[in-house]
């Protein structure tokens, strides 16, 4: 008997088409494009030939891997134990440090970058206090080590966020278990501890190690001649004028390719050490006596504080009198607000807004669909929707950006220039967040709860309208709330894609610091850190909730 087609069937199709359109056509002209030799025409390895041939080129691959793997091994080793003495004491302020750790990672790492360079770059404030009280010549924090520095510092608090979540599920029982036959501290920390949240440590720092390795931002703005491969990408693409694009497509499949190989490498290892735990004796936390007291309070408030402190330099800076937006003149002033707020090209706010309004929208009504679909309505075609949708978080945002030009830059669909690719490629590279949190929340809700609504006489769409999505709300606002505060604060793909009419706000604050114009760029980024903040209290109003579940 020939199964009928179901609406259902139907938002499957359309969405894999949504998805086969955006995303796997682009990708497969960067594939065809970097095998196509620009003389002839015919298939050619070249172009990989090249990059391999030069330092310059394939040294940018070594440079990108160092930063990306120190930055994630120095993000872990902050995280893991910064969330295990806050899971594990009592720390005056606790739920304050968790707001400030929450907004730390939310905050897009060239920000950072560009408020390290105001403590500690050649004309830093630190960097001018030490030179002056040392009699020494430091010249700035830039380079390997100022990149990693930002990195480290933006990164650790996702590491954090998601220990903090395992160790609240963590059976203490074992580890006292494990204290009655005289295992001492660190070695139940060693033997226990560790290897439970081993799943969930790999997770994160996997996470961190995307994110580092795709962002163009930071490198481009500390680095200074320290190049890595988004950079690479970013001048080959944007730099050529007779249309060797080919070779930017060779460089963004090596970049494809390493981001892929360390996704397996993470799923391979974190199958080995995954354990099921049920928390039937949650860890509590416990007040600390004396000096471990006072180090402890020490230690995470210093961490914190250097996580913020980006955030916090933006924000003073943006009220400082400066000469013409380049040099601090002292005292304060709302120039730089004139200068940006009631500017003519003062649109890129509203832009920012208005883009990721539309955005956040397709990624909650596709979000949702994907995750009802992968869950619920389990077949191929489905599974295979789940594992596209995860491709964007997968490739950097400057690949996507440049897959994006080299598909709709010509008929039959000429989209390069307008809101529309924009707003596309916002959705795609942000959905990620949604669908994961949508999936897992949908996964604990029992369908016999839609079975018995549906005996009831209610029809399969008007219970997913009004108990499943209902009863998703909390996973689905998780997602959007990280999607909603990535996308506004997305520059790897904005930067190829945008025009003088979609111009963003990370767009124009990395102009701005370009140019020097450092009083219009902390407005700028200090309006920019204010919305997320603002997104951050309210999803903690609507939901009730002190974190956000990732």
């Amino acid at each position: 008997m020939k199964k009928k087609l179901t609406l259902w069937d139907l938002f499957s199709v359309m969405i894999f088409a949504f998805f086969a359109l955006f995303i796997l056509y682009p990708l497969f002209l960067i594939l065809y494009k970097s095998v196509i030799s620009g003389d002839t025409g015919a298939f050619s390895l070249q172009y990989f030939a090249h990059f391999f041939a030069k330092k310059f080129y394939w040294g940018t691959m070594i440079n990108s891997l160092k930063v990306t793997v120190v930055s994630t091994a120095l993000a872990a080793a902050l995280g893991l134990p910064l969330a295990y003495l806050m899971g594990r004491l009592k720390i005056r302020g606790s739920s304050f440090l968790n707001i400030l750790i929450v907004i730390a990672y939310l905050s897009p790492p060239f920000i950072g970058a560009y408020a390290w360079i105001q403590l500690l770059g050649r004309n830093g404030v630190v960097t001018q206090f030490l030179n002056h009280l040392l009699g020494t010549h430091f010249g700035g924090v830039y380079g390997f080590a100022g990149i990693v520095l930002v990195f480290t510092l933006q990164s650790f608090p996702l590491v954090f966020i998601y220990v903090s979540g395992a160790l609240k599920s963590l059976d203490n029982s074992l580890n006292e278990a494990a204290e009655s036959l005289g295992c001492g501290k660190a070695g139940r920390i060693r033997r226990i501890i560790i290897p439970l949240v081993m799943p969930t440590l790999l997770a994160s720092s996997m996470l961190v190690f995307m994110r580092v390795f795709a962002d163009f931002g930071t490198p481009m703005l500390i680095g200074e001649g320290y190049k890595t491969l988004p950079v690479l990408i970013y001048n080959q693409f944007m730099g050529e004028v007779g249309g060797d694009d080919g070779f930017a497509a060779a460089i963004c499949c090596i970049v494809i390719g390493l981001t892929i190989v360390m996704f397996f490498v993470q799923r391979f290892l974190a199958n080995r050490n995954t354990y099921a735990m049920n928390a039937l004796k949650p860890m509590a936390a416990e007040k600390a006596k004396g000096m471990k007291n006072l180090l402890a309070h020490a230690v995470i408030y210093l961490v914190v504080g250097l996580a913020v402190l980006p955030q916090a330099v933006v924000i003073y800076t943006s009220f400082l009198a400066s000469n013409g937006g380049q040099v601090f003149t002292g005292g304060f002033a709302l120039q730089s607000y004139e200068a940006t707020l009631f500017a003519k090209d003062s649109d890129v706010i509203w832009h920012t807004y208005f883009l990721g309004l539309c955005a956040i929208c397709i990624v909650l009504v596709l979000g949702v669909l994907i995750a009802y679909l992968s869950v619920r309505k389990k077949n191929p075609l489905n599974s295979a929707l789940d594992v596209i949708t995860m491709f964007p978080f997968i490739i950097p945002g400057s690949v996507l950006g440049i897959s994006f030009v080299f598909a709709f830059n010509k008929s039959p669909l000429i989209l390069t220039g307008t809101m529309l690719i924009m707003i596309i490629s916002f959705a795609i590279r942000r959905m990620p967040y949604t669908v994961r949190s949508s999936t897992a929340v949908l996964g604990n809700i029992s369908p016999s709860i839609e079975e018995a609504a549906i005996s009831l006489g209610a029809s399969e769409m008007t219970t997913f309208r009004k108990i499943t999505i209902p009863m998703m709300a909390p996973g689905v606002l998780s997602g959007a709330i990280m999607s909603w505060v990535t996308i506004i604060s997305e520059l790897s793909s904005s930067i190829i894609l945008y025009t003088n009419s979609t111009q963003t706000l990370t767009v124009s604050i990395y102009t701005e610091v370009i140019r020097g114009n450092y009083g219009n760029a902390s407005a700028y980024a200090t309006i920019l850190t204010v919305t997320s903040i603002i997104s951050l209290l309210l999803f903690y109003k609507l939901t009730g909730k002190r974190d956000v579940s990732l």
